[in-house]
């Protein structure tokens, strides 16, 4: 590395330190706002570990005491509560602020950010294995957490979230013990979520922009401390950076920017990464799809009964039990909420099957589209990514509708809900077709709408799915 980027300084040595206060802050509203996240990191450690004492109490006081009765309420239960604030307005909540501001939530709030770099700090500072720093693992780990969660009812239940969300910290602090010192080894490299918050802030109006010239051009060698070890010489895009403010004003080159939601995905010179886009297709639009309407889908009861009758009538009758632990499938016969092995299955296999059904499907859409454009073309990874607009309009969609059963329970007025879905998803949709419009600048007009016509495949089979599970099913 050049010298940009070291995490076991002292902070007497980073960017922050004497000549800060020397630092020029450009005219403008957000540079102001980076250089006071910079100046105030101390008011920001201390909202941190609010945050951190906040998550463990909401996690863990649920998961000891017994299942809410079913005419409690969000105000006078703290199951409800707790379900409500995790699920009902937290992850919407992050999604729609990535969406926003960038990966603001990473730098500033995440609790596991906070403890994996608390115990980075404190920690062996082994380096990084080869193997953590497989690209798959984003992928890999969100497939996984979101297929278990299903299977024991995440959503739901105070030990079921205790188990996922209580796990992944827990994971966080060990690798923050092992690996890096003073860094946050798991956000970079492990973390569930990590996929998904790279895409989204790729269409941020906010990022910190990096003045490459004026970076160069600075006389004296200075130090900032990255804690998601972002290479912040070279950083063109807002997918890696937490937003944490740490970096602002660094060398005079870098400073919280505005920017057009469109601007990353269309500049030439940001490298488009395959992970990225197999992350898009698989995961965000396709597994993560059919987690968000399994529970709603017609097609999965026909299946299971088809397929229980089948066992039924041959004198199979060991996946029709509902004997597996709760950790494993749900099993909550307090709640009249027991899955059979079969249930089990049948879920995990629609999950799976269907979400790399769907994710193949467009897939042969991008690739279709990407030959058509020719030679001149944008490539399949950088037009695949054309789709992130409606990548986050599905995530964020699937995830209100946790917050929609809440307020339903609630009896809370919901006349507003059709307009505000159909406008998010349109708008998924047509932010989609412009960057494909514009990814393919340059291509002959022949081409070009054949490219169009088939990337436009995705968004309409994508809006075909939402529409059905909020109007039909």
């Amino acid at each position: 590395m050049a010298g940009h980027i070291v995490t076991s300084l002292p902070a007497s040595l980073s960017s922050a330190g004497n000549d800060a206060a020397c630092r020029p802050t450009p005219a403008g509203f957000w540079p102001r706002v980076g250089e006071l996240l910079r100046r105030y990191r101390g008011w920001i450690l201390g909202l941190q570990w609010l945050v951190v004492i906040a998550y463990a109490s909401l996690l863990i006081v649920p998961a000891l005491l017994p299942l809410p009765a079913e005419d409690s309420h969000l105000w006078n239960d703290i199951s409800r509560f707790a379900q409500f604030a995790f699920w009902g307005l937290w992850w919407p909540g992050v999604m729609v602020a990535t969406v926003g501001l960038g990966r603001i939530w990473c730098g500033v709030l995440c609790p596991e950010g906070t403890l994996t770099e608390w115990a980075s700090r404190r920690g062996l500072g082994l380096p990084v294995p080869g193997w953590m720093k497989w690209s798959g693992w984003p992928l890999f780990a969100f497939l996984c957490t979101t297929i278990y969660g299903q299977l024991i009812s995440v959503y739901e239940y105070p030990k079921a979230a205790l188990l996922i969300l209580g796990g992944s910290t827990l994971a966080a602090i060990a690798v923050g013990l092992i690996y890096g010192k003073g860094s946050r080894i798991w956000c970079r490299h492990l973390c569930p979520a990590n996929g998904v918050f790279a895409l989204l802030a790729k269409i941020a109006p906010l990022h910190y922009r990096v003045d490459r010239a004026v970076w160069e051009a600075h006389g004296r060698e200075k130090y900032v401390d990255c804690a998601p070890l972002v290479d912040i010489r070279s950083m063109k895009g807002a997918s890696d950076c937490h937003a944490c403010g740490h970096c602002s004003g660094h060398r005079n080159a870098v400073w919280l920017t505005a920017r057009k939601p469109w601007a990353e995905l269309l500049d030439p010179t940001v490298r488009p990464r395959l992970g990225d886009a197999w992350m898009l297709l698989f995961g965000v639009l396709g597994v993560a799809t059919m987690a968000f309407q399994w529970s709603s889908s017609p097609i999965l009861v026909d299946i299971k009964m088809s397929m229980a009758e089948w066992l039924l009538g041959r004198g199979h009758e060991l996946l029709l039990q509902n004997d597996a632990p709760w950790w494993l499938l749900t099993h909550f016969p307090e709640a009249n909420d027991v899955f059979t092995w079969l249930d089990g299955t049948v879920i995990a296999t629609y999950l799976i099957g269907g979400g790399f059904a769907l994710g193949a499907v467009l897939t042969l859409a991008m690739a279709l589209a990407s030959w058509l454009a020719g030679r001149d073309g944008p490539g399949f990874v950088r037009i695949t990514l054309g789709l992130v607009p409606l990548g986050a309009a599905s995530v964020i969609l699937g995830l209100s509708m946790l917050t929609i059963s809440h307020l339903k329970a609630e009896h809370v007025g919901l006349d507003w809900l059709a307009p505000l879905r159909l406008v998010v998803l349109a708008a998924g949709c047509l932010f989609s077709l412009f960057l494909a419009w514009r990814l393919t600048r340059g291509v002959d007009l022949a081409r070009r709408f054949g490219s169009l016509l088939t990337f436009a495949a995705a968004p309409a089979l994508m809006a075909q799915i939402w529409t059905t599970v909020f109007f039909v099913w």
